[in-house]
């Protein structure tokens, strides 16, 4: 060898090795020769001296990466297995894209780039877990890239399921407003009803896109326990009497310190809409899945019931699929109907109105007046009350759609 390697004891001698580490680092070190040899056997001492008396300093990611780069000769090319492409590559190491977990922990266990220089010293998350939280394959990929979720570019199914956990991630993380997502918020029970064969991981998917839009919109005053009443349900559901109701609706609770929030369901969700809280603000989002007047309505009243009578703390979260008869074997849904349905039509006028028997559209418009709501509201009671899907359809197709006043909410 032309030098030889040794034990390392003091700093100067430490410095030395620094020194002579640093002109092999930038020599065209020939396969197999001596100066290969004394390169790899002058890293294992520096490192075994570093460990023993030097206490680690914060390092930033990017840092840390390139000084592993450069200890085991990397080309941007080698750090694919563990970034993704390389133009992926390329962004993280410019700074124009964040880490993902999923990266860290394959930098950490492929390369053993210390977790504190990646995800810093007083972080929490785990990078030596084998197995990763969620089985990220499961999470609707393509539908999250059809609707632009994922960054607005095309991906093949083999992209999709390759960097799942990187693509998840890396929503997760633009959606949450800059940082990771709180892991125990996603581990939480989320309390769905009507949902036995609801998709957990879509579910997931659309909750952050609701909280989202509810932080970029927040309502406008502060919500106060109790306000919620049967008489404050009653003079919202006669805002639907009104031309642009739902959007005096939304104005309504954004006074109140709730947030009205639409977002476009996901498949194998069933839902119709959630009432939760973010922090101590209550949000509701609906999906406008059946975008008729009276659907809309019935399911703004139902969410309304759970906010006032029904969430709290360690109850954050219900979602509603309002077709599935089995979310009535619940007290708290059917509590939520009845309060909509009072609150629409209060029963001391629907049990004497004479449509319930005639079906007639003159009839259903009286009681419309009387009940002050929209009179698809009242087509949409009698069809339920009798299951005949077909009575007056004129009165729900004539009030047209809902999602005209939130199309630039629901892009």
């Amino acid at each position: 060898m032309t030098s030889q390697v040794r034990i390392i004891r003091t700093h100067d001698e430490y410095e030395a090795a620094l020194a002579r580490l640093a002109v092999l680092m930038r020599t065209d070190l020939a396969s197999g020769s001596d100066e290969e040899d004394e390169f790899e056997l002058l890293r294992l001492v520096v490192a075994d001296f570093e460990g023993k008396h030097q206490q680690p300093c914060p390092v930033q990611p990017l840092d840390a990466i390139a000084f592993r780069m450069e200890q085991q000769r990397l080309s941007r090319k080698d750090l694919v297995p563990y970034i993704g492409s390389l133009s992926r590559v390329s962004d993280v190491l410019a700074g124009r894209r964040p880490l993902t977990l999923a990266m860290m922990r394959r930098l950490h266990q492929g390369l053993g780039i210390p977790a504190a220089s990646l995800i810093g010293a007083d972080d929490q998350v785990s990078l030596d877990d084998d197995e990763p939280q969620y089985d990220y394959t499961k999470f609707p990929l393509a539908e999250m890239a059809e609707r632009g979720l994922l960054g607005g570019r095309k991906f093949t199914a083999k992209e999709l399921r390759e960097d799942a956990e990187n693509l998840v991630t890396e929503f997760m993380h633009q959606t949450c407003g800059g940082s990771l997502p709180e892991q125990a918020r996603l581990r939480a029970p989320m309390h769905q009803n009507g949902a036995r064969s609801m998709d957990h991981y879509a579910l997931i998917v659309w909750r952050a896109r609701v909280l989202c839009k509810a932080k970029k919109s927040p309502p406008r005053g502060h919500y106060k326990e109790g306000v919620i009443t049967d008489a404050w349900l009653r003079d919202v559901a006669k805002l639907s009497a009104f031309d642009g109701g739902p959007r005096l609706a939304q104005e309504q609770l954004s006074r109140h310190g709730i947030c009205l929030v639409f977002e476009q369901h996901f498949k194998k969700t069933y839902l119709d809409g959630a009432a939760m809280l973010e922090g101590t603000l209550p949000v509701i989002g609906l999906t406008l899945r059946h975008d008729r007047v009276d659907n809309f309505w019935f399911a703004l009243l139902h969410e309304l019931v759970h906010v006032g009578k029904h969430l709290r703390p360690g109850h954050a979260f219900i979602a509603d699929n309002l077709e599935d008869k089995t979310r009535l074997e619940r007290a708290e849904e059917e509590q939520a109907d009845e309060g909509a349905r009072e609150a629409l039509i209060p029963t001391q006028l629907w049990e004497r109105a004479a449509v319930r028997s005639t079906h007639s559209v003159d009839d259903a418009l009286i009681l419309a007046r009387e009940a002050g709501v929209h009179p698809a509201i009242v087509a949409g009671r009698l069809r339920h009350v009798t299951g005949n899907w077909r009575l007056l359809a004129s009165l729900i197709s004539s009030a047209g759609s809902v999602s005209q006043y939130f199309e630039d909410q629901l892009a």
